[in-house]
């Protein structure tokens, strides 16, 4: 299957392409920089563009079987909550997203699997009482973007996947991800690696359509 990742320079977005290209996938990240590009060696395809434009991500959609968005913003979430991000757009969970669901739609590509967080959407309400003030606190504007770009993937009618991880560390990889697609959770922490196998598992299986799936 050809695969694009929007977001690949992102932790989890990395682990995706991995995971990705240890199933046989045929993939393509979509980058902002050339020097992004060659970070990822000889591995994946790769176009250059940004996932706010529209047309950027019409021609990196175009000849695909699926698409997974990681995308986020990676700057200190201190300072983008007191000064907003430096690099990247406030929206750019919700801009890209939607931008690439109008490119799907174009060009017939239908599986879509987009990496939000624990706590929205389908799984609201189930945070401890420090992920909430957390949520509210520090990552407001972030989170607000991506209940938003929850409701952009809900209301496409595309076959989409939500993929929903916990509090996201570098940890060393010691096993399978616990997922589940009733909120159930292993734990409040989760290694990037095992999000990455988990997003790239959920393109292979139709069981995860139209479906939220949590991953700890």
């Amino acid at each position: 299957m050809k695969v694009l990742v929007i977001g690949a320079t992102g932790g989890s977005g990395r682990a995706a392409v991995t995971a990705l290209l240890d199933r046989g996938h045929e993939v393509t990240v979509m980058v902002r920089t050339p020097a992004a590009q060659r970070t990822f060696g000889d591995g994946p395809s790769a176009v250059i563009g940004d996932a706010t434009r529209p047309d950027d991500v019409d021609r990196a959609v175009r000849g695909h079987d699926a698409v997974i968005v990681t995308l986020g913003i990676t700057e200190n979430p201190v300072r983008v909550r007191l000064r907003g991000p430096a690099h990247t757009s406030i929206d750019v969970r919700s801009t890209g997203t939607r931008n690439a669901i109008d490119a799907m739609r174009r060009h017939g590509v239908r599986r879509l699997v987009v990496q939000t967080t624990y706590g929205v959407g389908a799984t609201d309400g189930r945070l401890p009482l420090r992920y909430k003030l957390m949520f509210s606190l520090l990552l407001g504007p972030q989170i607000a973007d991506t209940v938003i770009q929850d409701g952009v993937v809900h209301e496409s009618t595309l076959d989409w996947t939500l993929v929903q991880p916990v509090n996201l560390t570098d940890a060393a990889d010691d096993g399978a991800p616990f997922t589940s697609v009733a909120g159930e959770l292993a734990g409040w922490h989760v290694a990037r690696s095992k999000v990455g196998r988990a997003l790239a598992s959920a393109v292979d299986h139709e069981e995860y359509v139209r479906r939220t799936m949590s991953v700890s």
